[in-house]
């Protein structure tokens, strides 16, 4: 693998260590020291979201930002590393026929829809309230970027419905690369946590800590 992947192009699916946790500042300074030069556009980067957390699945990642549905769904795991795929992409309004096609099978729930062809993100998110398996839960994201070994790599701090979490990550298209990495920071050992998990955890969905 060669250099030329640049943070937030579109690849063939990738594979990812993510982990949140109170603090990784060790691995955060040899992140940095380590890193390549990186487009300033990814030096800091803010963003608000809003995830659906389904009680009855942990494949499917369901994100809203600046009014857009982002579905992924989990592949596989292979050595450790996670690989999503994207499911679907939406914008609201939203067309009724694609909730009930695309969106509402990924959260793996029964849910009654009004007779309405279209839903803004007040009437989806009304729906999601509704729903005792569903969970809307917002989460703010201060990313910084990195590249390490040819891996996209990110430090950041997160607040979810307030808590503010350390996430840290690495991911490539490429499994060694992304090992070599976690060793060269100082992450070998530490759990891989996507944000679902760790979004579960802090809402009390899923009775287990994060990673420190």
């Amino acid at each position: 693998m060669n250099n030329t992947l640049q943070i937030g192009e579109e690849s063939k699916p990738r594979f990812e260590f993510r982990s949140f946790g109170q603090q990784f500042d060790s691995a955060h300074y040899r992140m940095g020291r380590l890193s390549v030069p990186v487009p300033e556009a990814v030096w800091e980067r803010h963003s608000d979201e809003t995830y659906i957390l389904s009680r009855t699945n942990d494949v499917n990642n369901t994100k809203i930002r600046n009014g857009k549905m982002d579905i992924k769904t989990y592949i596989q795991t292979v050595d450790g590393l996670e690989q999503w795929n994207p499911l679907m992409k939406g914008e609201f309004p939203i067309q009724r026929d694609t909730l009930i096609n695309e969106v509402i099978p990924a959260f793996q729930v029964d849910m009654d829809l009004p007779q309405q062809d279209h839903f803004t993100l007040e009437a989806f998110l009304g729906l999601v309230r509704a729903q005792p398996a569903l969970q809307a839960v917002r989460v703010h994201k201060q990313r910084f970027g990195y590249m390490v070994n040819d891996t996209i790599c990110e430090y950041g701090y997160v607040l979810i419905n307030g808590a503010r979490l350390a996430t840290i990550n690495s991911e490539s298209t490429e499994l060694a690369d992304i090992h070599k990495t976690l060793i060269d920071v100082g992450l070998e050992g530490v759990e891989n946590i996507n944000y679902l998990q760790a979004i579960k955890r802090v809402i009390g969905m899923i009775d287990k800590p994060l990673a420190n």
